[in-house]
């Protein structure tokens, strides 16, 4: 009897080092038991935690008739609790029976002595002592299992557990590699994988197929505000959606925060990859998505490129789609298809963004300052610092022409910072050197103001010197701070008090509500150039600037005027009561050498 137990076993433990999923293990143990082992019948069972019930997974020497019979009986509520099944996972001990055909306790004693089983036992599967499973072990010998064919076999189920833990981890490993932990979707590294599948199929059946890259609209906006439990809510809401129409999760990926891709393996015209594209667009932004106990609706961009025409290979046309997506998400349109121009301006952006690194390292940005001024006295009351790129070949690099890619790639950050630590440090020196010292104000952008850490850097940096507050005026945009009006009024309040002012740059382009003006902590409007220019050309444009003017002195608001270009403009401005312009008609942007010579005299004393 023991050379038999160790037949099992040391058939099982040659197993376990070939194994390589938890159902050949489970057969094939079973096999063992019968085929080496010499046994009637050997079955594994389960635990299904959700039902509560043992069940059957694998099994041996068994016929259909048994195990039908068996099956039921674990299937009933009533019956189930009599077996021994049951009471192995119940105490977490084995139970054996050695003499099967007079065992009055056993539900299928019948049925085994049909079968001329004399002898069994059920040993539980233990994990970290909590049973997750049964072995059965039938012997046609009666009185077959003792203390030493027990042991043995008590052994060989520890051995069967660690296999179930290790391929357990296997599986798991394989898992994260392929497979995104949140939504449940491909990778993209299993994406790729799908896609030449279906490249190859493509080719030999003759047609084409499309990939598709998503973007989430507004899920910063959403994840920041709500929270990241939220987002990440959101994100297996949209997996979720988007496997209901694709059918098959295999035809997707998640490939990053809130990027997904899409593959349509069989494309017979580039007409059904647009009309399908637009369905798609329409029932996404038509669905509601229920964050919170509330309904939000969101869109998406989407860059699609076509096999072969867009590339022969993956990694191409993954690239190109890409490109559609870059390109779409720039220009504002709901979807593009890729064509060369679009990597052209890919590989142009990757360059600017090198180029920029080198410049952030190698000291390339200046300061230019660009006078405001009063407009009854026609003196320079305070002044704007613009940032410009002196690049070493090409010289001063319009700003048009970097900063869109500043933002997109986040170097706004360390160029932002930056700029407010050299005006500070410019307007400390003009008071050191006893020149009108004028305060600058200085850009925000909306990744900066969006940065948790951005009044913390603001305080430090004015602190290190007496002073340094009065020095500094920070200018946000308008639609910049309607994103997020609550969150805003908080951060620029805190940085108000500080002793920092606050403009609201190109008012009248970001459609701010009287409510939400009245209490935003601001001391400045500036009305935004494209209002100066229409005043010379329309009256509605006149009426318009002058509504401006009289809107913000009734809040006790200074008003600049931007872009001032003509005697016309200046003069019309001082009619209306404007308080200051700024703009060419006085000068342009100077770099910060000319400006202290041209406008900062030596103050009496």
């Amino acid at each position: 009897y023991l050379n038999r137990v160790f037949a099992v076993q040391s058939g099982i433990n040659a197993l376990i080092v070939r194994v390589q999923d938890h159902a050949e293990l489970f057969r094939e143990a079973c096999n063992i038991a019968v085929h080496a082992g010499g046994f009637k019948i050997a079955m594994l069972g389960l635990i299904d935690e959700d039902a509560q019930k043992i069940v059957p997974t694998a099994s041996a020497g068994a016929d259909e008739e048994l195990l039908t019979a068996i099956f039921k009986v674990l299937n009933s509520n009533e019956l189930a609790a009599k077996t021994l099944f049951a009471r192995v996972i119940l105490d977490k001990q084995t139970v054996v029976s050695n003499n099967s055909i007079n065992d009055t306790q056993l539900v299928f004693q019948k049925n085994y002595a049909e079968r001329g089983i004399h002898s069994l036992a059920i040993l539980p599967l233990l994990s970290a002592g909590e049973p997750i499973g049964a072995l059965a072990l039938y012997a046609g010998e009666p009185d077959f299992f003792h203390d030493e064919e027990l042991s043995l076999l008590t052994q060989l189920t520890d051995d069967i557990v660690l296999a179930m833990q290790h391929i357990g981890n296997r599986e798991k490993l394989h898992y994260l590699a392929y497979y995104d932990a949140l939504t449940g979707l491909p990778n993209r590294s299993l994406f790729l994988e799908h896609v030449a599948q279906y490249m190859r199929s493509a080719e030999s059946g003759g047609h084409k197929l499309a990939i598709g890259l998503i973007d989430l609209e507004r899920f910063k906006g959403i994840n920041d505000s709500l929270g990241r439990t939220t987002g990440d809510g959101l994100l297996r809401q949209v997996a979720e959606w988007m496997t209901q129409r694709a059918g098959d999760p295999s035809l997707l990926a998640r490939i990053d925060a809130d990027h997904f891709a899409v593959v349509l393996p069989e494309v017979r015209s580039d007409g059904d990859v647009a009309q399908l594209t637009e369905h798609l667009l329409d029932s996404f932004q038509g669905n509601s998505f229920h964050l919170n106990e509330a309904a939000y609706r969101i869109g998406f961009k989407a860059g699609v490129a076509l096999f072969p025409d867009d590339g022969t290979d993956v990694d191409t046309l993954f690239k190109n789609a890409e490109a559609a997506l870059k390109a779409a998400k720039a220009g504002g349109n709901r979807y593009l298809f890729y064509t060369q121009k679009m990597t052209d301006a890919v590989a142009e952006v990757l360059a600017l963004e090198n180029a920029l690194r080198h410049a952030i390292d190698d000291e390339q940005f200046v300061l230019h300052y660009q006078p405001k001024v009063d407009l009854r006295s026609g003196m320079v009351t305070s002044v704007e610092a613009l940032i410009r790129w002196n690049h070493p070949r090409t010289g001063l690099v319009p700003p048009g022409k970097f900063i869109p890619t500043l933002e997109q790639t986040g170097l706004i950050y360390e160029v932002g910072r930056w700029a407010l630590r050299q005006a500070i440090a410019d307007y400390v020196r003009w008071r050191r050197a006893g020149l009108l010292a004028l305060r600058i104000a200085v850009n925000v952008s909306p990744l900066q103001l969006r940065d948790p850490g951005f009044i913390a850097e603001v305080a430090k940096m004015i602190d290190t010197e007496p002073d340094a507050s009065a020095g500094l005026e920070l200018e946000i945009t308008e639609s910049l701070i309607m994103e997020d009006v609550e969150h805003n009024i908080t951060s620029l309040q805190a940085i108000r008090d500080m002793g920092v002012t606050i403009a609201i740059d190109d008012f009248g382009t970001g459609f701010s509500s009287l409510s939400h003006l009245a209490r935003l902590p601001v001391d400045t409007l500036k009305i935004d150039r494209c209002f100066v220019a229409d005043m010379t050309t329309s009256p509605d444009g006149l009426s318009l600037v002058s509504t401006i003017i009289n809107l913000a002195h009734a809040m006790k608001l200074k008003v600049v005027a931007e872009g001032v270009e003509t005697e016309e403009q200046k003069r019309l401005l001082s009619l209306l009561s404007c308080d200051e312009m700024q703009g060419f008609l006085f000068s342009k942007a100077v770099p910060v050498a000319e400006f202290e010579a041209r406008f900062l005299k030596q103050e009496s004393h």
